[in-house]
């Protein structure tokens, strides 16, 4: 159930991203080349911009290439979604994020899997409780049981030195 819903998040994630990144029209690039010699906030209206601060330019951002150039703009200068924000930064703080979230996720699953060890142990525990209880009752019978069979040879007179020796009728 855990794993559906993750699973079913990131694909959510990647397709608003993917929406994003792919979904603008050709004329984002002119409307980012139009942009240039503005200000950071009027480029980064449009999702598919990118503001270089070295520069004072307003440029597409590279799609095909995941991360920027040096050439087109170095990480430390790039600006993309908020001004505030290097896009250095915010590589770094999304990787550190995702790898949050992965190792949380695999804690849970070791945490997960760890639980259900400990209770198959604590009922492997209670059904070996159960058999010595069992098998400490059985024990009980058969000593009643010899004692009655001894108080019926007691009884009927069928007492015997050697209890391996064969009955005999007098």
């Amino acid at each position: 159930m855990i794993r559906t819903r993750a699973f079913l998040l990131s694909f959510v994630f990647f397709a608003f991203s993917f929406d994003i990144v792919f979904g603008q029209t050709t004329s984002s690039a002119t409307n980012c080349v139009l942009k240039s010699n503005t200000t950071c906030e009027e480029c980064l209206k449009n999702v598919s911009c990118l503001w270089c601060i070295s520069s004072q330019k307003c440029i597409e951002y590279p799609v095909k290439s995941i991360l920027p150039s040096h050439s087109v703009c170095p990480l430390s200068e790039a600006r993309w979604g908020v001004c505030w924000l290097n896009f250095q930064t915010l590589i770094i703080t999304i990787s550190v994020i995702a790898g949050v979230i992965i190792i949380a996720i695999f804690v849970c699953c070791f945490c997960c899997c760890k639980c259900e060890n400990i209770g198959s142990k604590r009922s492997d525990e209670r059904m070996e409780r159960q058999g010595h209880l069992r098998k400490f009752r059985q024990e009980e019978r058969k000593a009643e049981m010899r004692q009655r069979h001894e108080e019926m040879r007691m009884k009927y007179g069928l007492e015997k030195d050697n209890p391996y020796s064969r009955f005999e009728n007098s």
